[in-house]
Parts: C-alpha cells; sequence; structure tokens
C-alpha cells in the first residue's frame, strides 16, 4: 500500500477494486481513504495550516490537488485567506466572500509520508469492514450458523463465520466438550454489539434456544408452525426438557419430535453432546403442565399457591428422588420449564403440614372467636382459614355449614369483625409508637399492619415512601425450587417489595407511590403564588419610597 500513493492512475484504480473485493467493502470508500491519505500527506508537505483539497477519478484515475481560500478585504490568516488583488491573479471577477482553488503541483512521497497513508487508508478501510460486519450480522440474533473453530483464547472459543469472526465464551459452550482447532461447529448467535475494537458476535451453545432451533431444523412440522415449542430448559451437557403443542389435532407432538426410531431426536442429542432430552406434552392448564414436567416421576397432587406463584406437589415416598432428580435437577427443570417456584412434599410431609395447619387454624379461630375447639375445628373442616373469610362471607354460606343456624352464622361474623378491628387497633397503636406519621394511612389500599411493616423498614413519612419505586415497594418475592425439610437449604429467595407479603398488584403500588407523590406538586404550586405576596415591611418601604419620588 506505500507504492499506492506514487502509482500512476491505472495502478491506483487497480489497487482500490483489489481492495474493495478483498474487504467486500464498497470502492468508492477506498477511494475516499486514499483522497484522505493524499490530503494528509499534503497537509504535512505544504503547511498542516491550509485548507488543502484532493480528488481521485474513480473512473480514469486522474488526482487533482488543491489549496482553497476565502478572498477578504484584508487578510488576517495568511494559509486560509487572500487579498481581493491576489485573487484576481486566481480567478478573474473574484469578490470579497467567495471561495476560489488555488491549484497544487503533484507531490512526491518519501518513505515517511507514505507510511503515514498506508496507515491512513489501511485505517479507513478497516472501520469499513467493521461497519459492513456489523450490519450483516446486527439483525440476525437468534440464528444457527456454522463457522470453524479457530483458535481457544483463555478457555473462549473464537470461531471463524467467513465474513467474520464471532466468540463462544465459556460459560456459553458445552461442559466437558472438546474443542479444537478446525473443527466446524455450530452454534447460536446470541448477540451483537457495536465496540471501538469492532462488532463482537456473542455465540452460544449452552441457551435453550439453541436446542429450539436444532429442533426446528430437525422436525419440518415445527419449522412449518404446526407444531411449536412453548418452552424449553437446559442443563447445558447433562439434561434438557422441552414442552411442545401441536395446532393440529391429527398430529402427536410428541412422537414427531422423537421421528422415526428415535432419529429426529436423537440427531438434537449428537449435536448436543449426549444431552438427554424430555419432551413433554405442554398444557395451558399449569398443573397438568407441572405434572408432565416432572416425568418421569408419578405425581399424586398438586396445589398452586396464586399469591406466592408457589406449586406444591405431592409425590408417593417411592417417588421422591425420582420427582427430585440427581442434585436436584428434574425438579429445578420443571421450574424453568413452568416458570414456577415447586416444592416437592411426600405423602408423610404434606399429611404433617395439614395436620399442623389444621391445629395452628383452629387454635386462631378458638382464641379470636371465643369459641370451643369443636367449632373451631368445623370452621377449618369447612375451608376456612382467616378471619376475613368469616366476618366478610355471605351469611347464607357460614349458616349452611352442618349444625349451623341463621343466629350462630350472625355471631361468628360479628366476633371475627370485633377480632379485626382489635388487630387493627393494635397494629394502630405500634404503628404509632414506631413514629409512621398519620398521613401514611390516608393512602390508597393502606392498612394499619401495612403500616407496621412500612414503619420497621424505616419508612415513616411520606417523602420516605414517595421516594420508592414501585418494585420496591410491591415486588413480589422469587424463590428457587426446594424440597420441604431439605437437610440443606436450596432455597434462595429475593427479598421483594416492602409490602411484597400482602400480594399487592403493580397498578396499586403505582397508586400509592403517585398518591405519596401528590404533595410534592401542590408544594410547587404554592410556591410562586408565595413570592407574588408582599409583606407589610416590603409594602412599607414601597410606600415611603412613592413618598420620597
Amino acid at each position: 500500500m506505500a507504492t499506492a500513493i506514487s502509482a500512476n492512475k491505472a495502478e491506483l484504480l487497480a489497487i482500490a477494486d483489489a481492495v474493495a473485493r478483498e474487504k467486500l467493502i464498497d470502492k468508492a470508500i477506498v477511494i475516499e481513504a486514499m483522497e484522505d491519505a493524499i490530503q494528509r500527506a499534503a497537509r504535512a508537505r505544504y503547511g498542516a495550516e491550509n485548507d488543502i483539497r484532493a480528488k481521485l477519478d474513480p473512473n480514469s484515475g486522474d488526482l487533482r490537488l488543491w489549496r482553497v481560500v476565502e478572498v477578504v478585504e484584508q487578510v488576517d490568516d495568511f494559509f486560509k485567506q487572500v487579498s481581493v488583488k491576489d485573487a484576481q491573479k486566481l480567478q478573474k471577477g473574484a469578490a470579497v466572500g467567495d471561495y476560489i482553488v488555488d491549484p497544487l503541483p503533484p507531490i512526491e512521497f518519501g518513505r515517511i509520508a507514505a507510511q503515514a497513508s498506508k496507515q491512513v487508508i489501511f485505517q479507513k478501510v478497516r472501520d469499513a469492514e467493521r461497519e459492513r460486519q456489523y450490519d450483516e450480522f446486527k439483525d440476525r440474533a437468534g440464528e444457527i450458523i456454522t463457522g470453524v473453530v479457530k483458535r481457544v483464547e483463555f478457555g473462549h472459543v473464537v470461531v471463524d463465520l467467513g465474513r467474520a469472526e464471532g466468540v463462544i465464551r465459556r460459560d456459553q459452550q458445552i461442559p466437558r466438550e472438546v474443542v479444537r482447532v478446525g473443527d466446524r461447529i455450530r452454534s447460536l448467535i446470541l448477540n451483537v454489539r457495536r465496540e471501538n475494537r469492532g462488532p463482537q458476535i456473542f455465540l452460544s451453545r449452552a441457551h435453550p434456544d439453541f436446542m429450539k432451533k436444532l429442533f426446528a431444523q430437525e422436525v419440518p412440522e415445527i419449522y412449518d408452525g404446526i407444531i411449536e415449542i412453548k418452552a424449553a430448559a437446559r442443563d447445558p451437557g447433562s439434561r434438557a426438557k422441552i414442552g411442545v403443542i401441536s395446532h393440529d389435532g391429527s398430529i402427536d407432538p410428541v412422537g414427531a419430535c422423537v421421528g422415526m426410531k428415535g432419529s429426529r431426536v436423537q440427531a438434537v442429542v449428537q449435536e448436543m453432546q449426549g444431552e438427554k432430552i424430555d419432551i413433554i406434552p405442554w398444557s395451558e392448564d399449569i398443573a397438568t403442565f407441572v405434572v408432565n414436567a416432572l416425568q418421569p416421576a408419578n405425581v399424586a397432587r398438586v396445589v398452586l399457591d396464586e399469591e406466592e406463584e408457589r406449586i406444591e406437589v405431592v409425590v408417593p415416598d417411592d417417588q421422591l428422588s425420582l420427582a427430585i432428580g440427581r442434585r436436584g435437577q428434574n425438579v429445578r427443570l420443571a421450574s424453568q420449564l413452568t416458570g414456577k417456584a415447586i416444592d416437592i412434599l411426600t405423602e408423610a410431609d404434606a399429611s404433617e403440614k395439614r395436620q399442623k395447619e389444621f391445629v395452628e387454624r383452629s387454635a386462631m379461630f378458638e382464641k379470636e372467636l371465643d369459641v370451643d375447639e369443636t367449632l373451631a375445628q368445623l370452621l377449618v373442616a369447612e375451608g376456612f382459614g382467616e378471619l376475613e373469610e368469616v366476618a366478610y362471607v355471605e351469611l347464607d354460606e357460614l349458616a349452611a355449614i352442618e349444625g349451623f343456624d341463621d343466629d350462630l352464622a350472625q355471631e361468628l361474623q360479628s366476633r371475627a369483625q370485633e377480632a379485626l378491628d382489635r388487630r387493627e387497633e393494635a397494629n394502630r397503636e405500634q404503628r404509632r409508637a414506631l413514629g409512621v406519621e398519620d398521613d401514611l394511612a390516608t393512602m390508597p389500599y393502606m392498612t394499619e399492619a401495612m403500616l407496621v411493616t412500612l414503619g420497621k423498614a424505616g419508612i415513616k413519612t411520606l417523602d420516605d415512601l414517595a421516594d420508592l419505586a414501585t418494585d420496591e415497594l410491591v415486588a413480589k418475592k422469587r424463590a428457587e425450587p426446594r424440597r420441604r425439610n431439605d437437610a440443606a437449604p436450596k432455597r434462595t429467595e429475593d427479598k421483594g417489595g416492602v409490602l411484597a407479603e400482602y400480594g399487592l398488584s403493580e397498578e396499586q403500588g403505582n397508586e400509592i407511590i403517585m398518591a405519596a407523590r401528590a404533595h410534592w406538586f401542590d408544594d410547587e404550586e404554592a410556591a410562586p403564588a408565595e413570592t407574588d405576596q408582599q409583606t407589610p415591611d416590603s409594602a412599607q418601604e414601597d410606600a415611603i419610597a412613592d413618598s420620597e419620588q
């Protein structure tokens, strides 16, 4: 490239054509890079203060070099300005304010100038090549691409994609997979980012979408949209689960994905280094889907907790280890597949839990409603678990319990409401003892119990509440799946919002936050009005000034 600047016309164009073809970029970009290099060399020769331009004809190869100067009455900058008198020698009729060109003779490039020009051209071409690579791959995230392993650096695999390079980071590789330089490898284009050193193409072989795309390549029904993969979860290199559904009642989604003698699923398994795949029929009924997801274990009963977004699954004693899987793998993948936290209990665990809850609720009713043990147990047996349920249920539903009548139902409701009032008053006293202002009690959906929780969290004024984001106030707790009574704790919970335990929705949280911030806007509106009012002292000073005038 160093000889390109001093080459003849034909050679310049030939070099531009060759570079454009090799780098797969527009020839005009290479021509522009050459012009920029010539301009810089000319400024080094004639002075960097000059406004020098170069133009290389892409058809003939003719090179023109000139200096641009402005016509002025009085010259302040001899490099970029020229007087009217001198301008007439360059261009007849030149007037003040015109810009004229002063042709320059071709320059000879020395070794240093040629080397500098070479670097300029290389940099321009490299930038254009990087931009071309980014434009080519930026919209291809989610595709599977085949490349050749170029090198392995610090555990990261660099893949030659033909016109660019991609990288499979260590955490996106299949564990224990041996990759050698020169191997052909398929991977998912996970992300494409523009960075200073060029576009970075991040690939993955561990992402669940990689498995989905492989099935789409092996199963024509998935590619055609007849069968849909609704959910996928992977423990890369070990085990995976996918939930499939058929939009054609005559086609079995599981059978179609397995293929004749397992040919289709085996092709995917081989590409994923022997990773075992459970193909599960997807169902809109979450309980049915959870039962399917826990295969091959048999499930006796499923209990949904919609508020906590948890699912309690009861299995026979001999199915416990199978349901949990090795190191909790089966239940963990089932949880990822369904999007729900799953608790695995044996029949004995479930019975013990029900008995404990029964005793606790019976004792609570016995104490709060001032009834005997038999009546309290009867309420629990009929499905009542909280005082609110007794206080606000339809009177007819309570009276319909065997052995109850209208008078007893009405008395129980009256006692339940009195108990709730006592709780509210106790919470109010505790809230005030914590220093929580009464203004917070006027917020929508707010109860005294919530105010106590806020006070314990250090939120005691409207400004304290207004400073919170919605998720900090009401975001629900998230928990990993676990088995009850595990010796080692397997549950790691996200603390969630301050009021997460009360089941408030995001919309309700927004309403509370906006109500707490309302006084900010009232203060802003009141401020201008206050500045317009005169104080007695200022009014007196104005009057004295008027009298003096």
